[in-house]
């Protein structure tokens, strides 16, 4: 089952109180203050693991709380920190709270945020003690838990974008170039969930290809599966508009995948991008006169023909990405007690 969208609720650990104590001897009639600090609650972390592919886990789990930090004791002990819970996402996590904010945006494997600092343990009476008093009755409170609402949507990592109306042929190209096995069948929406699929041109290259849910008209209101299509096709470098050279009007159908992706967002239409003719298999001797302003491959998913140039010319795009991608800087030095989730 694909999930890409989930609401669930987190909390830090309360800090422990600090405690007031004084020290009781036989040989030490005088003895001080020796209230302990309480220990400081746990964080709430999220982390990023590349086997984990959907947020199916959090329809089961919806809550996610560190553990508290013990109270202080007497004779200067300070309370046990309290347990850190690590949440384990997909790559290419989006976290937002209730007002819409993104906390975090996760997409390299192994990526560390704390997304929530646990309480502050309380200062114990020890720590109050001065020449002019010398037994301090004043311990602090440790601070609160923090609660707060997290939407998590997924958004895939995938290095060229299938982008086609319904029954285009998308999922019978990546089943060709591919291991994947995506339904195919000779009626619209055959895709219902994105399709992730390895092309491997040789033994040190390849790119991951995607297959989205095919695109009608409005799918940037919401209308189809618009929303879902288009939020993945964010993540992707390269796009493929893949269109049936059988459909009618060509160019209707490039400027109506175009529209599609302006409305939705610019950005996407500034992403490189190749044009498939699909289904010239089907043309027998029929003549088709076409002239799209990019670059153009008349290829048959079905029969493999015209796809391994096209693929080539995709793996040119992808590395030309590679290099002109800024480098990742990691901030990661946090380290957790427990991993829970």
């Amino acid at each position: 089952m694909f999930v890409d969208e989930a609401v669930i609720e987190i909390s830090s650990g309360a800090g422990g109180n600090g405690c007031v104590s004084f020290r009781r001897e036989k040989f030490a009639p005088k003895g001080g203050p020796d209230g302990g600090d309480g220990g400081n609650g746990g964080r709430v972390i999220v982390k990023v693991v590349p086997q984990i592919r959907t947020l199916v886990d959090f329809r089961f789990r919806k809550a996610f709380r560190a553990g508290r930090g013990r109270h202080g004791q007497g004779n200067n002990k300070t309370g046990r920190q309290g347990r850190d819970v690590t949440i384990r996402v997909p790559r290419g996590t989006v976290m937002k709270d209730s007002r819409g904010r993104v906390l975090a945006d996760l997409v390299e494997p192994g990526e560390k945020r704390v997304l929530l600092q646990g309480g502050r343990g309380g200062r114990g009476n020890a720590r109050f003690a001065t020449s002019t008093n010398q037994a301090p009755r004043r311990a602090d409170p440790g601070r609160p838990a923090t609660t707060l609402q997290l939407h998590l949507e997924l958004k895939l990592l995938g290095d060229v974008g299938l982008v086609g109306l319904p029954n285009a042929g998308k999922s019978t190209i990546l089943a060709r170039v591919s291991s994947a096995r995506p339904k195919v069948a000779a009626y619209p929406f055959t895709t219902l969930a994105p399709w992730l699929g390895v092309v491997r041109m040789d033994a040190e290259r390849s790119f991951v290809m995607v297959d989205l849910p095919g695109l009608i008209e409005g799918a940037h209101a919401g209308k189809g599966l618009g929303h879902v299509f288009l939020r993945h096709i964010e993540r992707t470098r390269v796009l493929v508009l893949v269109i049936d050279v059988l459909a009618g009007e060509v160019e209707d159908g490039y400027q109506a995948l175009m529209e599609e992706l302006r409305s939705y967002s610019p950005a996407l239409v500034e992403k490189p991008r190749v044009v498939a003719l699909n289904k010239i298999d089907l043309l027998g001797e029929a003549a088709v006169d076409v002239t799209l302003p990019d670059e153009t491959f008349w290829i048959s998913g079905l029969t493999g023909k015209g796809v391994r140039e096209m693929l080539w010319r995709l793996l040119d795009l992808v590395l030309q990405q590679d290099k002109e991608a800024p480098d990742f800087n990691e901030d990661d030095g946090h380290e957790t007690e427990g991993e829970m989730g």
